[in-house]
């Protein structure tokens, strides 16, 4: 088993993972947990490490499309796509091997189902207004309060007093969480429940990682946890200047003037970022070891492992310009606005 390949990490987003184009606002990619049953893959060193583009992408078979939301990469991606995903769709969220989406305010879910993960507490039919996948549990935010669901063995739906109302943004990886309050204090829970003194105030975006986490505060990426691969060392880069946030398994993304800065683990080229990523991007998300990133006119890129196709974007490209993105585990949700015509 290769480190930071096989055990539990992050998507985040989300995890708040969900990215949407010219909102700023930050995400995080998705969680996978080695407690967890996980599918076997092949070794990843022959895996193709160049950025997707919508030009020349070879051709991706999982490529499924329901109406405007488009899923693709590993075989163990949510399956099959429920009819309500046609349409009317703001905000998706890739985890484990299971999806959601946020529909005029109700959740809906998809995919695996072994801890419940994919069972939406009737609350959230209504009304809700951010979501959070992690590898088997799921998060929901709803007139600030935060509801929980799924697999509980890290505490992870075992939710503190404090996130019951005032909570801004919620992210989840695949044994912890974390709420921003109003008054930009952090919440975490789950297997890691400490927050530092930085992020006690003033923060303005939250990110979970494999076993550590980010907060963006005045323009400054901070971080804590693991720091094995140097995910929780924040380079100099990122000190200033940043608008959005996203912590993979192993590695951390930030936003900043249009381009990508990267840093981590590097066992899938995950933290090197391509050109078509150093301009213009609006949206950034990590998944375990692979990155989406959305620029300003609605194209995609993405980068890292490539095993299930994950890192490639679909030819034909997806269709429309995407108003909506979340990496997953090794796979990707996508949303397109249909009204555009689209040009192959």
């Amino acid at each position: 088993m290769a480190a930071g390949r096989r055990r539990w990490g992050k998507a985040a987003t989300a995890v708040f993972a969900v990215v949407v184009v010219g909102a700023g606002t930050s995400s995080s990619g998705p969680a996978a947990a080695t407690s967890a049953p996980q599918p076997t893959r092949p070794n990843a060193a022959g895996a193709q490490r160049e950025a997707g583009s919508a030009a020349g992408a070879a051709d991706v078979p999982q490529l499924t499309a329901a109406g405007g939301l488009y899923q693709w990469g590993t075989q163990k991606a949510p399956s099959p796509m429920p009819p309500a995903l046609t349409s009317g769709l703001s905000a998706v969220s890739a985890g484990g091997e299971f999806g959601m989406a946020l529909k005029n305010g109700a959740v809906l879910a998809w995919g695996d189902n072994n801890f419940g993960e994919s069972e939406v507490p009737a609350e959230l039919s209504s009304g809700t207004s951010q979501i959070a996948a992690g590898w088997t549990h799921g998060l929901g935010l709803k007139n600030g309060k935060v509801y929980a669901w799924g697999n509980d063995w890290y505490g992870q739906t075992e939710l503190p007093a404090s996130v019951s109302s005032g909570v801004t943004a919620i992210s989840t990886s695949a044994v912890h969480s974390l709420a921003l309050l109003a008054d930009g204090r952090v919440v975490s829970w789950g297997n890691r429940s400490d927050v530092p003194d930085f992020a006690q105030s003033g923060v303005s975006a939250i990110s979970a990682g494999g076993d550590y986490s980010l907060v963006l505060k005045n323009g400054s990426v901070f971080a804590w946890g693991s720091n094995t691969f140097g995910q929780a060392t924040v380079p100099e880069a990122a000190r200033s200047g940043v608008t959005a946030i996203s912590a993979g398994y192993e590695h951390g993304l930030a936003l900043k003037d249009g381009g990508v800065i990267a840093w981590g683990h590097d066992n899938d080229g995950q933290t090197e970022v391509p050109a078509a990523a150093k301009s213009g991007v609006v949206a950034i998300d990590a998944g375990w070891n692979h990155n989406l990133v959305v620029k300003a006119d609605g194209s995609m890129v993405l980068w890292g492992n490539n095993t299930y196709s994950q890192a490639t974007v679909p030819k034909p490209p997806v269709c429309g310009p995407v108003t909506g993105a979340s990496a997953g585990y090794e796979y990707n949700l996508v949303i397109t606005d249909l009204s555009i015509r689209c040009r192959r």
